[in-house]
C-alpha cells in the first residue's frame, strides 16, 4: 500500500476550530452534542452551502473486546456502552463529518457507514463477512493496548483482507485504550517494528471521551488521507463534478 499522505495534507486537520466550518458542524450538531443521523437521513444545507457527499463504508475488523462498538460509538458521538457485549449481528452507524480540501478550498461531506461484526458470529455465519466486504472502501483494523493476543492476531485479520478478490481498499490501524498505561500490554518497539513491516498507517485512542469535536477529527479526517494512497479519491479532489445542487452524489469510484 503507498503511504498514506501527513494529516493535514489533503484535509485541513483543525477546520472544526476555524470560523468558517460553523455553518457545516452545525448541521451535525444538536445542543452542543452529535445528531444521530439514521441510513436515510443526512444533514441539510440551505442553497447557497449546498455541497457533495463523498460515501464511504467501513468495516471495524478485531478481536472480541478490544473496542470496536465502543470506537463505532465514539466516532458517531453517541454513548460508549459501560459494559462489554459481544455485537451477536452486524451493526451499522452512520456518521457524517464536514471537511475542507487544503488544495482547492472545496467543502465535502464525508458519509461515513461503519460496519461493525462480532468475532463470534463471523465465525459461526459464513456470509457474514462476505457482506461486510461487499463494496467496502476502507477498513480500521483494531487491537487493544491492552489485549497482547488482539495485537498478535493483527497480520491473521489483515491477510483477509489481501488478494484481488477484495479490491482497492484503504486499510488502516489503530489501537484503542492507549491511556491504560498501567495495564499495557504492547510495547512500542513492536508497533514501530509492525508498521515498518506492513507499512500501515496506525492511530492510537484512549477511553477519555469529551463531548468536543477535537477527540474525533484526527480518526474521521483520515478517509480523505487513506483514500489518497489508494488511489480512492482522483475523483474527488480535483474539480467539483457537475451535480444537481445539493443532492448526495457518491463520488467514491471503485475498482
Amino acid at each position: 500500500m503507498a503511504d498514506v499522505p501527513a494529516p493535514g495534507s489533503v484535509v485541513v486537520s483543525d477546520w472544526h476550530r476555524c470560523k468558517d466550518s460553523k455553518e457545516y458542524f452545525n448541521k451535525i450538531l444538536h445542543k452542543k452534542r452529535r445528531k444521530n443521523f439514521g441510513l436515510l437521513e443526512s444533514p441539510v444545507m440551505p442553497p447557497h452551502a449546498a455541497v457533495d457527499t463523498v460515501h464511504y463504508k467501513i468495516f471495524i475488523s478485531g478481536k472480541s473486546g478490544v473496542g470496536k462498538t465502543a470506537l463505532a460509538a465514539r466516532l458517531a458521538g453517541l454513548n460508549i456502552p459501560p459494559v462489554h457485549y459481544e455485537t451477536t449481528g452486524i451493526e451499522t452507524t452512520v456518521v457524517y463529518w464536514p471537511v475542507k480540501l487544503r488544495e482547492s478550498g472545496r467543502v465535502l461531506f464525508f458519509r461515513l457507514q461503519l460496519w461493525d461484526c462480532g468475532e463470534n458470529a463471523l465465525r459461526r455465519f459464513d456470509h457474514l463477512l462476505p457482506s461486510c466486504k461487499e463494496q467496502v472502501d476502507a477498513v480500521l483494523f483494531l487491537f487493544s493496548f491492552t489485549d497482547r493476543p488482539s495485537f498478535d492476531d493483527l497480520s491473521n485479520q489483515i491477510g483477509k483482507w489481501n488478494g484481488p478478490s477484495v479490491g482497492r481498499v484503504a486499510k488502516l490501524v489503530v489501537g484503542t485504550k492507549f491511556d491504560l498505561f498501567m495495564h499495557c500490554d504492547v510495547a512500542e518497539r513492536d508497533v514501530r517494528d509492525f508498521q515498518e513491516t506492513m507499512g500501515l498507517p496506525l492511530l492510537r485512542v484512549g477511553g477519555e471521551v469529551s463531548d468536543g469535536l477535537g477527540d474525533v477529527a484526527l480518526l474521521l479526517n483520515c478517509p480523505g488521507r487513506a483514500a489518497v494512497a489508494s488511489g480512492l479519491c482522483h475523483s474527488w479532489i480535483g474539480p467539483p463534478p457537475v451535480t444537481a445542487g445539493g443532492r448526495d452524489s457518491s463520488l467514491i469510484q471503485r475498482s
